[in-house]
């Protein structure tokens, strides 16, 4: 087969649907290696994260190829890249992040849209008018002409039938992983180098995400007050809910016992995953979650939201909270920290649960889509 991706985040974005592209094309070139996989981008940015390309000689980068389609850059992703499809003899073209390129479903290219959330119609007051609009218009319309939707989880799917009214038989449900760094387990010499370069802590907390409303991250902190003897390593970015973050930090002499990280790359993540003492995700809602994933195979306990997704992330093991309820967090912080066998016992089934989410497996589920069409 070949198979095309829209790759623009791949090569742009460095957070969730970056990850997930990238991931996508990296398991799929490396476990069904006889296919062509073409990553259509409008620039082909450097990116350390795409290092794997280097050893596949069976994926091809198409980008805009005369200066009208450089110049409008935007128009060749969203129209004129259909010509560049057909040129390719392009099998089955995949939208790794919520979009179709108008005017395929009138070639004879099959086409799979994958769909993370629908978090701007669940809490429409998080995004303006004009972004809601745009989403909208651009996710109704590229589930409409898919032959095939792929949401990355079951509570993604419930969402995309109940408010695009979308059959559940053109859905299917193909989780997400993680990358490899978070897999293999780091040497006590690689986790001290790196908590040396980034002044960490002894023993800390962990939150992995943007610093943003949605994410909760200041119900957390609000924990942090109540227990004098932890410390918090964030590791995400913000703007204005940042502010408001680092406000009560200050306000609240917290400034020693927290640290906020960003720009890292993968294998100093893995590392400060591995050493942490557990990850705690408090976000309101989300399409899957892939820190609890990449906390299960760190070999941490993790502490997260209860409904929506999260359950389908973190498996039977993981303790469940209200995101908004700090004392509930606090409780969940002291019981895993007081109960060594507890703890343990978290992080041998959470280790287990963790393997429904293997590269092997998330490519097997791909290609059975692919190959439904």
């Amino acid at each position: 087969m070949r198979i095309g991706f829209d790759a623009k985040r791949a090569f742009s974005n460095y957070t969730g649907l970056g990850n997930y592209s990238r991931d996508t094309i990296r398991v799929l070139s490396t476990f069904f290696s006889e296919n062509k996989y073409f990553l259509f981008t409008p620039k082909k940015t450097s990116n350390p994260r795409l290092g794997f390309l280097e050893n596949h000689d069976n994926i091809n980068i198409v980008s805009p190829n005369n200066l009208f389609n450089m110049f409008f850059s935007s128009f060749w992703r969203s129209k004129n890249i259909v010509n560049e499809i057909k040129i390719n003899k392009i099998d089955i073209y995949h939208g790794l992040s919520h979009e179709l390129p108008i005017g395929i479903e009138k070639t004879n290219v099959k086409t799979v849209v994958t769909i993370h959330d629908l978090i701007y119609l669940r809490y429409p007051e998080l995004f303006t008018k004009v972004d809601r609009k745009i989403f909208d218009k651009k996710f109704r319309s590229a589930c409409d002409r898919a032959d095939k939707i792929i949401a990355i989880s079951k509570q993604t799917k419930k969402d995309i039938i109940d408010f695009f009214n979308i059959h559940e038989k053109k859905i299917e449900v193909v989780y997400q992983g993680c990358n490899e760094v978070f897999k293999s387990i780091k040497n006590a010499s690689e986790i001290a180098n790196v908590k040396n370069k980034f002044k960490l802590f002894e023993n800390y907390l962990l939150y992995v995400g943007s610093i943003e409303k949605r994410k909760n991250l200041l119900t957390l902190l609000k924990s942090l007050k109540d227990l004098p003897n932890k410390n918090l390593i964030i590791i995400g970015d913000g703007k204005s809910y940042k502010k408001e973050c680092l406000n009560f930090i200050k306000k609240n002499k917290l400034e020693k016992r927290t640290k906020i990280l960003s720009g890292l790359n993968l294998f100093e993540m893995a590392c400060i995953y591995q050493d942490a003492e557990m990850l705690i995700y408090p976000s309101i809602f989300e399409g899957f979650g892939i820190p609890i994933v990449e906390a299960l195979f760190s070999k941490i306990p993790v502490i997260t939201s209860k409904d929506g997704c999260f359950e389908e992330a973190g498996g039977e093991d993981t303790i469940y909270i209200d995101p908004l309820s700090s004392e509930e967090i606090t409780k969940a912080i002291d019981r895993i920290c007081n109960d060594e066998n507890f703890k343990k016992n978290m992080i041998e089934k959470g280790y287990n649960f963790a393997q429904k989410f293997t590269d092997k497996k998330i490519a097997n589920n791909l290609i059975q889509v692919y190959n439904s069409l």
